[in-house]
């Protein structure tokens, strides 16, 4: 049988290439898609879709209560994301974080609906597998060098700051371990800005420049010897559809919440 799925953000840059990539493969199903641009349309002719016609709406309440779908598929921005996600989580649907900005609080409210409701929720800040393998091997190296700050690098419209992959590599860095704080910001001698946002007792620097799509950077100090750590994105958005499209069959082998694409791969 296959996945039905419903993707919020699905005429943006990643949703529709996301579209695309689920529309293509045999064990899954488009359902509709939301856009609140787009709304009425048919997403098959924007997409030039196999499938005759999947339906666009321009809010999650309206598509979740006319199509079916076992998965939703979160691909917005922050301000709504949310509000869409809880939306789902209501209607007992499992769903895919794939929008950046949110906070650990909102996912530890996120959490306890997806427990309430007997949900899965599968949050992950990037699909591409070298992202995931920049998290894994800067949890190993967190394990024995206690010093290490975050660079954060995006387009300069990206709105949010840091990046959904930035907030997830320093939560996983700070279960790992502490980092050291050197000179507190009592100590420090200029702008206490100048040394970065503590996210999680992580340093994270965030520049905001032409030319880069995603970038993260973890940077590892000890004594007369450094270790960094990067992952750079591309400008297309394959990494991205293969990563969604694992998560999307993969959603379903738990209940509850989880966090990094990792955490459900083999």
């Amino acid at each position: 049988m296959k996945i039905k799925v419903l993707v919020a953000g699905a005429t943006g840059w990643a949703g529709s290439a996301l579209c695309k990539g689920i529309d293509a493969d045999p064990g899954l199903e488009l359902t509709g898609g939301i856009s609140r641009k787009m709304q009425g349309r048919n997403l098959s002719q924007l997409l030039e879709l196999q499938s005759e016609n999947v339906p666009v709406f321009g809010d999650a309440e309206t598509a979740l209560s006319t199509v079916s779908c076992d998965v939703f598929f979160e691909f917005t921005k922050p301000e709504v994301a949310k509000k869409n996600i809880i939306t789902a989580i209501g209607k007992g649907v499992n769903v895919i974080v794939g929008t950046s900005g949110l906070t650990d609080e909102d996912y530890q409210e996120i959490e306890t609906l997806a427990t309430k409701h007997k949900v899965s929720v599968l949050a992950v800040g990037n699909f591409a597998i070298t992202a995931v393998l920049l998290m894994k091997f800067s949890e190993m190296a967190a394990k024995y060098i206690s010093d290490f700050e975050v660079i954060d690098y995006a387009d300069s419209h990206k709105i949010d700051s840091p990046s959904g992959t930035t907030r997830e590599l320093v939560k996983r860095l700070s279960e790992v371990r502490i980092p050291n704080d050197f000179v507190s910001g009592d100590h420090l001698v200029g702008p206490v800005e100048s040394r970065g946002a503590k996210i999680n007792h992580v340093r994270v620097h965030a520049l905001r420049l032409p030319s880069y799509t995603i970038s993260v950077e973890s940077v590892f100090g000890l004594q007369d010897e450094r270790l960094t750590i990067r992952h750079d994105s591309g400008t297309g958005a394959e990494p991205y559809v293969k990563g969604g499209l694992l998560a999307i069959k993969k959603v379903g082998s738990f209940k509850g919440f989880k966090r990094g694409l990792d955490s459900v791969m083999d």
